[in-house]
Formats: structure tokens, C-alpha cells, sequence
């Protein structure tokens, strides 16, 4: 739309320029002619640098977003990787616990049954004596 008011209004001079400005009249209109049109490019290069402002500000808002985005992703990231840690650090401690205790019954399992080896062992022994 401002480019084709621009094409307008530079088409308007260049037919104005081609006349004779005799009259001061036709002068005067000329000249009003010539300062709408510079005034409307004026406003169409100020439209263009406000665009062009917009999309810039535009572009920042979505990086700075997709920035934090990112930084939220990786502290979830994180967050679930030191909870999955401590989950495998406390399964590891209870294994432990679990072996230790397995460890500390069979031993308990042998000294009991060597000690009834042995209690058989004395007996036999002593009948055998007598």
C-alpha cells in the first residue's frame, strides 16, 4: 500500500515537472506537490525502520525465550539426575545391607551346624570310650 502511494505521488511530480509552471498559482501547487511527496517518504522510511525495530525486538523476545526454555530444560535435566542418583545410591546401600545380613546368617548357618558336627563328633567319641 505505501508503495503504491509512493509510485503515486512521484508519478504526480513527474507530470507536474513536465508542465510549465507559468502561474504562480501553478507554481505554489507544484512546490505543496513536491513537500507531500518527500513528506510521504519520509513516512513510509519511517514506517520501515518501525518494522524493522518490531522484527528485531520480535527476534530478542523469541531468543531470550527459547534461551530460558533451555536453561529450565537442563535444571529439569539435572534435577532428575541427582534424583535418580540418590534412588541408585540408596538401592546400592540397601543391597548391601540386604548381602551383609545374608552373609552374617550363612555364617551363623555354619558355626551352628560345625558346632553339631562337633557336639556329634564328641559324642561318638565318648561312646566309643566306654
Amino acid at each position: 500500500m505505501n508503495t503504491r502511494i509512493v509510485v503515486l505521488l512521484a508519478a504526480s511530480v513527474l507530470a507536474l515537472s513536465a508542465c510549465k509552471n507559468e502561474t504562480p498559482t501553478a507554481q505554489e501547487q507544484a512546490a505543496e506537490a513536491q513537500a507531500a511527496m518527500e513528506q510521504a517518504g519520509d513516512s513510509a522510511a519511517a514506517a520501515a525502520s518501525d518494522a524493522g525495530d518490531a522484527i528485531a525486538e520480535g527476534a530478542d523476545a523469541a531468543a531470550a525465550a527459547t534461551g530460558e526454555a533451555a536453561s529450565e530444560a537442563a535444571d529439569a535435566t539435572q534435577a532428575a539426575a541427582s534424583n535418580a542418583a540418590d534412588a541408585t545410591q540408596a538401592a546400592a546401600s540397601d543391597a548391601a545391607d540386604a548381602t551383609s545380613q545374608a552373609v552374617s546368617d550363612a555364617a551363623d548357618a555354619t558355626k551352628s551346624a560345625a558346632q553339631d558336627v562337633a557336639d556329634k563328633a564328641k559324642a561318638a567319641a565318648d561312646e566309643a570310650k566306654n
